[in-house]
């Protein structure tokens, strides 16, 4: 008896041995992976730094590439797209003119009442549509019918507090916010596709004139009578209500700038047009330098992207990438540092399924357990019991994304500041410049624009930044098409004589 029992305390021993063996073990794979996965992140932190004297560099080299893309066509990434726009709004516009507004996955349909000086917007309503992703993927025809079946609807619910003047056709500004070569104030072809469209039949086309027929084939009479991007539509209504703005930005699901320039800095434009200033539109998305820090998970990004080569600022700055940056990321951790268990999870590999405002919601996450990151890993990517310490890692990431895409979307302000001659304060000079920002980036994710702002300050030191205004013009791009529409009417001539 004796015998069995210490053979028993033996095995007893050996099993306790060894189940400890392996807790150790467990612990040290474990704690193996735990580094990996910090390493991934240090090292992905480390490539993404922006030190103030790198976004020196950045600003400094927008300028320059906006002196080149000025002085000729093609002479730099920049575009700098000449957008006919040379009078902006003055107040003095009346009547009832509409905004289509077509820049994401989403399009705007809008109308006004203008009311001139005393009334300005007298009255308002826009409706929001979808667009379905395989229209975002057709045929030219299915897209603008879509948005002409949907625009008819609209305009038959124009009701009380709406008047179109007896014997006039209805106007309609239409903010596009795609790469177009500018032909007239209300014509232009598309020279290519962002933000995940791919009409391929489109391209070269005046998109104005795709409107028009669709319009015809649906049975609506309206002129469009001004095509702008959305950037300048932002302007055109940030300059109808403060007379110091001088530049726009919009930070959405793409991203571009517009300010106003002196026609004689225009080489490219050949003194053809008498005007003193023109509005340009930068398509400043398409931005490169070697100073960008740019990390082999944005390469991989560009790679699998619609448009490989092209747009690299808006892929490291804008809303329609900076999640899918985070998923990469994590991706790589999951495979190389099992930082969700053993087995990646299949939804990780999906692009795009994390979305920007999913990441802005986790980044935002002041919760003392960080829940919303728990329940949007489990609700968007499948990834159920994780750790505090791994939410905090996914909430660091989503900084680190979006602290480089803010300080680097301010480093191309400064560059237009600079170029304007508004980056020091000259002497007897107290008028505020004014910066109209839009899109749904800065406007929702709180921790992006917080960090814009203040990096601008950092930039501009205290006594520059004092004079410069980032004012939010909600719904700009859309009130200014509506502006500008009103500002080319046909009947002006009519009204004038």
């Amino acid at each position: 008896m004796g015998k069995v029992a210490v053979g028993a305390a033996v095995i007893c021993a050996a099993t306790v041995c060894a189940a400890a063996a392996l807790i150790v073990r467990h612990r040290m794979r474990s704690s193996g992976r735990w580094a990996r996965a910090m390493a991934i992140l240090r090292e992905f932190e480390e490539k993404c730094g922006t030190p103030i004297g790198k976004l020196r560099q950045v600003a400094d080299a927008m300028t320059v590439e906006m002196h080149a893309g000025l002085a000729s066509e093609g002479g730099s990434k920049l575009k700098m797209l000449i957008s006919y726009v040379d009078n902006l709004p003055t107040g003095d516009e009346r009547g009832l003119f509409y905004a289509l507004d077509l820049g994401g996955t989403n399009f705007r349909v809008l109308r006004v009442q203008l009311g001139g000086k005393e009334g300005r917007v007298v009255k308002q309503e826009f409706t929001e549509v979808s667009i379905p992703p395989n229209l975002m993927v057709g045929t030219s025809d299915e897209l603008f019918d879509y948005i002409a079946t949907e625009l008819a609807k609209f305009v038959v619910t124009e009701g009380e507090g709406f008047h179109l003047s007896p014997g006039r056709q209805r106007e309609l500004g239409f903010t596009f916010s795609f790469p177009v070569k500018q032909l007239s104030i209300n014509s232009g072809t598309l020279m290519t596709w962002t933000k995940g469209f791919s009409i391929n039949d489109a391209i070269g086309q005046d998109v104005v004139m795709e409107l028009t027929k669709a319009m015809e084939r649906k049975g609506l009479d309206m002129r469009v009578a001004a095509l702008v991007n959305d950037t300048i539509g932002t302007l055109a209504g940030g300059r109808y209500f403060n007379n110091d703005v001088a530049a726009a930005v919009i930070l959405g699901t793409g991203t571009n700038a517009a300010y106003v320039e002196r026609a004689q800095a225009i080489p490219k434009w050949h003194g053809l047009v008498q005007s003193e200033e023109m509005v340009i539109n930068m398509e400043w998305g398409n931005f490169r330098s070697s100073h960008l820090p740019i990390t082999e998970y944005d390469q991989a990004l560009d790679a699998d992207s619609l448009n490989p080569g092209d747009h690299i600022f808006e892929k490291i700055i804008s809303g329609m990438y900076l999640g899918d940056i985070v998923r990469r990321v994590l991706c790589r951790m999951a495979e190389e540092a099992a930082f969700f268990g053993d087995t990646v999870p299949a939804k990780l590999k999906i692009p795009f399924i994390l979305r920007t405002p999913e990441m802005s919601a986790m980044h935002h996450d002041s919760s003392p357990d960080l829940k919303v990151v728990g329940n949007k890993l489990k609700d968007i990517l499948g990834i159920t019991n994780t750790s505090l310490k791994t939410r905090k890692v996914v909430v660091e990431l989503c900084n680190i994304v979006a602290m480089r895409g803010a300080r680097l979307a301010a480093a191309g302000i400064v560059g237009i500041l600079k170029k304007i001659g508004k980056d020091a304060v000259k002497e007897g000079d107290k008028q505020k410049t004014v910066i109209a920002m839009d899109g749904g980036l800065f406007e929702h994710y709180s921790e992006f624009s917080k960090v814009l702002e203040s990096t601008l300050q950092e930039l501009l030191g205290e006594e520059v930044s004092s004079r410069i205004v980032i004012e939010h013009a909600n719904d700009g791009s859309g009130i200014g098409a509506a502006l500008l529409a009103a500002s080319h009417s046909q009947y002006n001539d009519i009204e004038e004589s």
